[in-house]
């Protein structure tokens, strides 16, 4: 598949099909971190219209779908961008939350859903039938994509990608609200080849929030304090402010 961080790529190389491609409207399924945000880029670096971003909001306690800690954020990335956000609130239980967000979808003039799903078979293929349902498409741009290459096309094209929550041995509290660069993804790849985890967090070892990145109009300043209990932490956020171009 197209490698999600060469531009040219993004574009079919056929002028009949890149004329369709250009009159594509789609929905972009966010949760504020650097995968739905790295599919946001490359739906929007197709030329494609973006309607809105859609957040599932998990008002239970766990999710089988959905990230659950900080995603209302995606609020504030939306303005950022000048795009409409669509909030979809959910407990979270298993099948019903997808049944939760196609029936918030079917209200939108679209003909796709872009995704961020990389290795999730459960994920993806929940998404897929529910868009067959809806008779829309569902692209899902990161699908195995190499984890390395991944986190690296995110810190060298600009991604300010913030480490919100640990969950897993080799990740300190230090890392709790560090945004990756270049020596600190050096760093964790060492740690996830030392304690064995995935550097991506593909398997719940991290989440994050992206704060700055290409497809913003500018950044934000996220303020809070870590909670740490030894083995794993979140960052307690207090408050969001944006820093407009």
């Amino acid at each position: 598949m197209p490698d999600p961080y060469n531009s040219y790529e993004f574009y079919p190389q056929t002028h009949v099909v890149r004329v369709s491609a250009l009159f594509m409207r789609v929905a972009i399924l966010s949760s504020g971190g650097k995968d739905s945000s790295a599919a946001w880029w490359w739906a929007k670096c197709k030329g494609w219209d973006i309607d809105c971003l859609v957040t599932v909001l998990i008002t239970g306690n766990d999710s089988w779908m959905f990230q659950i800690p900080g995603t209302s954020i995606v609020e504030k990335q939306a303005e950022l961008a000048g795009l409409d956000w669509l909030s979809v609130e959910s407990e979270g239980i298993q099948e019903q939350e997808i049944l939760d967000l196609e029936n918030k979808l079917r209200d939108l003039n679209i003909d796709g859903l872009v995704s961020g799903a990389i290795r999730s078979d459960y994920q993806k293929s929940r998404i897929e039938r529910m868009c067959e349902r809806l008779g829309i498409k569902s692209w899902t741009p990161l699908w195995h994509q190499s984890s390395l290459g991944h986190m690296r096309g995110l810190v060298s094209n600009g991604f300010e990608v913030m480490i919100t929550s640990v969950a897993c041995e080799g990740l300190t509290e230090k890392w709790i609200g560090h945004i990756l660069t270049n020596d600190s993804l050096a760093e964790m790849e060492e740690l996830s080849s030392k304690y064995r985890f995935n550097v991506d967090g593909e398997g719940g070892e991290y989440e994050t929030l992206v704060v700055s990145g290409p497809h913003f109009h500018g950044s934000l300043e996220i303020s809070g304090e870590p909670s740490w209990d030894g083995r794993r932490g979140e960052l307690k956020i207090d408050s969001v402010s944006l820093i407009k171009n």
